[in-house]
């Protein structure tokens, strides 16, 4: 796995992941299964596409995530 992604939950980081790290672990994430660091113009849109899609999922999988012996919110 891509060992660049960090984990964006609790107690792993002390608050909710921010935009921004989501969007970079999504980025990460795209990144690694694709093999592109930055892709050609040519598939840049459906690589964006991508990068958003990871990150939608991960803000609600980290939204829904019950973390037992955690905090409540």
């Amino acid at each position: 796995m891509c060992r660049s992604i960090k984990t964006l939950r609790p107690p792993a980081i002390p608050d909710d992941a921010t935009e921004e790290e989501i969007r970079a672990a999504a980025l990460q994430y795209v990144r690694k299964v694709s093999g592109f660091r930055a892709p050609a113009a040519h598939n840049r849109e459906v690589f964006d596409r991508a990068v958003d899609a990871v990150a939608e999922a991960t803000a609600e999988l980290l939204a829904k995530l019950e973390v037992r012996g955690a905090r409540a919110s």
